[in-house]
């Protein structure tokens, strides 16, 4: 009798701890999803190429090298039913860069080539409990292949200085295409990584107009995204959707070879899927930044600028970057 009635509750019992079970196996997944939305927000905001004079007319045969170091500090939203408050990162990016300017199809050309390793740290409350990661490593590198096709003749040395002389009120149109490759660190099995591990095309468009001592510049671009076949925790597919970014940006020259830059930028869309379902995320996030620059000598330059990335929906990450970097541009 006593046998009898003990199996009716360890049934009752199992069926208990398997709906707690599924339940809690639900509310992990949905907290890996929102985390994983939000860190590709967090990220796609440092990514965009928030940069003023990308179109400036160069010297054919121009090398410039760079170095820049990067702080940005952001807040990070989730759903309130994923339990994850007051959710914050931290990322310290040491940069290398170089730029090399030529003649290509009879236009002036330019490749730029940058890499970045950072050094990251997550931190929030995930159901009332403290947690935090930390990352370092190299980030994915990116090419750019730029092209003007109106308004600047390859030219260089004293041609170069006459023609900009002679052209104090000029028109530049460009077109470049950057290719964002897939070598930073990544490991399948962790939900926060450094690289993407997918191949990232981003084909773009601007034009800047010069009067005198002010610049105006504006470029779009759409980045094409390859998809991640080994997002966590290993075996999920992870896709987005196109994006879409418009930037501008006013300079002001100074005497005594400095400038000011005022820029702006929004980014759209970049629809996310997880093994073929929609995470009911788009990315809406505007940019603000505020740069100054001063040439040291003919050679060397520095530049500092602030950036400020809003996320425009419930679901993001708002950042605030603190940029300095140093260049030392040369001719054969």
């Amino acid at each position: 009798m006593e046998g009898k009635q003990y199996i009716p509750r360890f049934i009752r019992h199992v069926r208990q701890n398997g709906r707690m079970l599924k339940q809690t196996l639900h509310w992990f997944a949905r907290m890996a999803l929102g985390l994983g939305v939000l860190l590709v927000a967090a990220d796609a905001a440092l990514a965009q190429d928030l940069e003023a004079r990308r179109w400036s007319h160069l010297p054919t045969g121009l090398n410039i090298l760079g170095a820049g170091v990067v702080t940005t500090d952001g807040d990070i939203f989730f759903d309130p039913v994923m339990q994850i408050e007051d959710g914050t990162f931290r990322l310290y990016s040491v940069g290398s860069s170089y730029v090399r300017s030529f003649e290509w199809l009879g236009k002036s050309s330019r490749l730029d080539i940058k890499l970045p390793y950072v050094y990251g740290r997550w931190e929030g409350l995930v159901n009332g409990d403290y947690a935090a990661i930390r990352r370092h490593g190299f980030g994915d590198p990116r090419l750019r292949l730029s092209m003007l096709l109106y308004g600047a003749p390859p030219l260089s040395g004293r041609e170069y200085m006459q023609y900009r002389a002679e052209h104090p009120v000029a028109t530049t149109i460009g077109a470049a295409l950057t290719v964002v490759l897939p070598w930073g660190e990544y490991f399948p099995d962790r939900l926060i990584n450094l690289g993407g591990n997918r191949y990232v095309i981003r084909p773009s468009l601007g034009l800047l107009h010069r009067r005198g001592p002010w610049e105006f510049e504006v470029t779009t671009s759409l980045s094409f995204y390859q998809d991640n076949d080994a997002y966590y925790p290993g075996g999920s597919v992870l896709e987005r959707d196109p994006l879409w970014f418009l930037q501008g940006h006013v300079t002001r020259n100074l005497p005594r070879g400095q400038w000011l830059t005022l820029s702006g930028g929004y980014s759209y869309d970049g629809e996310l899927f997880l093994n073929g379902q929609s995470l009911d995320y788009t990315e809406r996030t505007s940019f603000l930044s505020l740069g100054w620059g001063m040439a040291l000598t003919r050679q060397q330059s520095i530049r500092v600028a602030w950036v400020r990335a809003d996320t425009q929906v419930v679901l993001g990450s708002s950042s605030d970057s603190l940029l300095f970097s140093w260049s030392l541009a040369w001719t054969p």
